[in-house]
């Protein structure tokens, strides 16, 4: 375990069963020591996990590359969240933002561990993987990707059109739970299709009368990921972790 100086902030890296996790402490921690758990892309497109940390949220992350939110990679993130709340005495929920593939570790995880999960930050996010890497649809894919998703999560291609892995199959538990969404996106994406992926999502979570708001920039395509402003996704966040519930 190592200390340094990230943006000014001090951040503590470690390994956990041999893989890269860190976590950046503000300056004051905003009550009940929330946290900001990026489930992949650490550092890109971050304006509103910086705006969250000067706001005094944690910001953590645990590298998991390659592995497409697939159960290993959900159990290990599990023992991620255990050892730093225990660690760092952080809050037992987390937000967790899901940036493109990172949707897929997001969403699995909040199905699997609903009750670990405060709320859910997507961003162009991955929700079925037949859509991307996959290419099964409108969007263009990736064939090296597609073939390290389905190794990850022991599976065959025809196998995929029924196996049920994809957060789009786990709506109606992370509903059942009640956990807040906000979704980001460009409504022209042809790398994961919004109407493939957050459409579908936002239409199944209001049915169940879960809470989702959506933010949908008009002719944007898969980055910037984002807002140039991130005000409306860190008023959301806080306004579902930090104010009084009504």
């Amino acid at each position: 375990m190592r200390v340094t100086n990230w943006r000014g902030y001090e951040c503590i890296e470690f390994e956990l069963d041999g893989k890269e996790g860190l976590v950046v402490l503000p300056k004051v921690f905003a009550e009940g020591r929330p946290w900001v758990w990026r489930a992949e892309f650490f550092d890109a497109f971050d304006n509103a996990d910086m705006a969250l940390l000067e706001k005094g949220f944690c910001r953590a992350y645990y590298r998991q590359n390659d592995r497409y939110g697939c159960p290993d990679a959900v159990e290990g993130m599990k023992k991620f969240q255990s050892y730093v709340t225990r660690m760092f005495g952080l809050a037992e929920k987390a937000i967790i933002a899901g940036l493109s593939r990172g949707g897929l570790y997001a969403f699995n995880y909040a199905a699997a561990y609903p009750d670990n999960v405060a709320v859910l930050y997507l961003d162009a996010p991955v929700l079925d993987i037949r859509s991307w890497p996959g290419g099964k649809g409108e969007g263009v894919g990736g064939e090296r990707e597609w073939q390290e998703c389905l190794t990850a999560y022991g599976i065959t291609e025809e196998q995929s059109i029924t196996a049920q892995v994809s957060p789009l199959n786990k709506v109606e538990a992370v509903a059942a739970a009640r956990i807040p969404i906000i979704l980001v996106a460009g409504d022209a994406d042809d790398v994961v299709p919004y109407v493939e992926n957050g459409l579908l999502l936002a239409e199944r979570y209001r049915e169940l009368g879960g809470t989702i708001e959506t933010i949908i920039k008009k002719g944007i395509g898969h980055h910037p990921h984002g807002l140039e402003q991130p005000e409306p996704i860190v008023s959301f966040v806080i306004r579902q972790c930090i104010a009084p519930k009504m």
